[in-house]
């Protein structure tokens, strides 16, 4: 099936971002292989997306297991004969304080949200820089460029992603390899209501998070394939990104209050013992 087709592969793209990513990449020509442990909600968008023509295939994925990760893109890359872009965007969302946490918790979020990206970026940039060209773009979070209370741990791994991805941006440059990192702020997802929510009321924080201006998942979907095509380094929508450098550079003292409201919220929302 080798052929002059651009090959994507998108984790996490049975819902949410990624699935409107699947269906922005096959509106621009692109292959999509959908990868998700969601195998229902998968077949379902394979059925949609090869309505009209062979555009997609869903492959069942667990991010956390490296080997499975390796099998499946080196298994793309032999078929097509080329990879151009890698979406890792796989994740999950946690709320609690972290005194409530335990390291399971921690295991469980890091192993998605950060090493599910570490096994698609150092494997999709080996075959990226042999071929000399590609695009991985990992998902982060709008909470990957400032604090982000009562999900310290969520925010760790954004940040953490956001780091890696920046860096590399410049260190893949001169192999051909464009890196980028999407920082979505409040995308209308199911991700608010499958988070992972330790001594939190999930509904009344759900409803404060769903009290934000939610930006739909296709729209988002267009502002990252535009940021792609411009190689921009984090690609997250300009008010919010904007609002985030206002607030923490020229107006510390208003972010400070803001932090302290959400953390007031959250404990509003805080489960008793």
């Amino acid at each position: 099936m080798k052929g002059t087709r651009k090959v994507a592969i998108v984790t996490g793209g049975a819902s949410g971002i990624g699935k409107a990513l699947c269906a922005e990449l096959v509106a621009h020509n692109v292959f999509v292989i959908i990868t998700d442990i969601k195998v229902q909600d998968g077949k379902t968008l394979q059925a949609h997306l090869n309505e009209k023509a062979l555009n997609a295939r869903f492959i069942h994925l667990d991010v956390t297991d490296c080997k499975k990760v390796e099998r499946l893109i080196q298994k793309v890359y032999e078929e097509f004969g080329r990879l151009d872009y890698l979406f890792n965007n796989a994740g999950i969302a946690m709320y609690g304080e972290l005194y409530d946490m335990s390291i399971k918790n921690w295991k469980d979020i890091i192993d998605i949200n950060l090493w599910g990206v570490i096994y698609g970026t150092q494997i999709g940039y080996q075959i990226m820089k042999k071929q000399g060209f590609g695009h991985i773009v990992n998902t982060a979070s709008a909470a990957g460029l400032g604090p982000s209370p009562v999900s310290s741990a969520y925010s760790a791994t954004k940040h953490a992603v956001v780091g890696l991805t920046t860096s590399l941006h410049y260190e893949a440059e001169g192999f051909g390899v464009k890196v980028s990192t999407l920082c979505p702020t409040f995308v209308d997802t199911p991700i608010f209501e499958e988070a992972i929510a330790i001594k939190i009321n999930k509904s009344l924080m759900t409803q404060q998070l769903k009290k934000q201006k939610m930006m739909s998942p296709q729209r988002i979907a267009k502002i990252t394939l535009k940021g792609v095509h411009k190689n921009t380094p984090v690609i997250c929508p300009m008010p919010m990104r904007k609002t985030i450098d206002v607030l923490c550079t020229i107006f510390p003292s208003l972010h400070h209050a803001l932090m302290r409201l959400v953390c007031k919220v959250s404990r509003e929302a805080r489960i008793s013992e």
